[in-house]
C-alpha cells in the first residue's frame, strides 16, 4: 500500500463525504417539508395557487440542476447583492429546490390517489380540510410516499458532486484535490500516479452508499404502493 494511501483516505472521509453527507441530509429534509406541503395544497381547487405552485414545479424539475446551480451561485447575487451564498448553502438551495419540485408532484399524485370516500368520511367526522388532510389523507398518503423518498436521497446523494464546480466540499471534489497533491512531485507532493485508486475508491464509496438504497427502494415499492 503505497504511503500516501492513509491520510488521503482520511481527508476523503473527513472532508469529502462528511460534506456530502452533511449537503445531502439537509437537502432531503428540507426538500420533504417543502415538496410535502406544496404537493398538498396542489390538491385545493383554488386555481392561483395550484397554478403559482405548478410553475414552481416544472421550472425547478425541469432545469438541469447544474443550471440552477449557477442561477443560485452566481446570478442570485447578481440580481440582489445580499443573495450572495457560499457553495455549501448554494448547493444545498439548489437541491432542496429540485428535490422540493419532484417530491410536490409525487405527493400531489400520492394524495389525489387516496379515494374519495376517504375524504367524505373525514368530513363528516367533523374534520376540516386542514385536520382532514393532516390526520386522514397525507398519513394514508406518506405510505405511497416512501418509495419515491427513497429513489430522490439517492438522486441527491448523486447530484451532491455538482457542488464541486463551484467549489464546495464534498467526495469527488476532495477526490480531486487528493490527485492532485499525489501527482505533485516531491515535496510539495508524493510522485505518484494515484489517479485510479482515489477514484475507484470514490466511486466504491458511491456504490456503497447507493446501492442498499436503490435496493431498498424496489423492496419497499413492491410492499408499500
Amino acid at each position: 500500500m503505497p504511503e500516501w494511501a492513509e491520510p488521503v483516505a482520511r481527508y476523503l472521509f473527513e472532508n469529502g463525504l462528511a460534506g456530502t453527507l452533511r449537503i445531502a441530509a439537509i437537502a432531503l429534509v428540507t426538500s420533504t417539508l417543502i415538496g410535502v406541503t406544496f404537493g398538498t395544497l396542489m390538491t385545493i381547487p383554488f386555481v392561483v395557487s395550484r397554478a403559482l405552485i405548478r410553475i414552481y414545479i416544472e421550472v425547478w424539475r425541469g432545469l438541469p440542476i447544474i443550471v440552477t446551480l449557477f442561477i443560485v451561485y452566481f446570478g442570485a447575487p447578481a440580481l440582489y447583492n445580499p443573495l450572495e451564498f457560499d457553495p455549501f448553502t448554494a448547493g444545498t438551495i439548489t437541491l432542496t429546490l429540485w428535490g422540493s419540485a419532484q417530491i410536490a408532484e409525487a405527493t400531489r399524485g400520492a394524495v389525489q390517489s387516496i379515494p374519495r370516500a376517504q375524504h367524505e368520511a373525514a368530513s363528516a367526522l367533523g374534520f376540516g380540510w386542514v385536520s382532514r388532510h393532516a390526520y386522514v389523507i397525507v398519513p394514508q398518503a406518506t405510505r405511497r410516499l416512501i418509495p419515491p423518498l427513497v429513489g430522490l436521497l439517492i438522486g441527491i446523494i448523486l447530484n451532491t458532486t455538482l457542488i464541486g464546480i463551484i467549489g464546495g466540499s464534498e467526495l469527488l471534489e476532495a477526490s480531486e484535490r487528493m490527485v492532485e497533491l499525489v501527482n505533485s512531485p516531491e515535496p510539495a507532493g508524493f510522485g505518484d500516479r494515484g489517479e485510479f485508486a482515489i477514484y475507484g475508491g470514490v466511486m466504491a464509496v458511491f456504490f456503497l452508499m447507493c446501492f442498499p438504497l436503490t435496493r431498498l427502494a424496489s423492496y419497499l415499492e413492491r410492499r408499500l404502493v
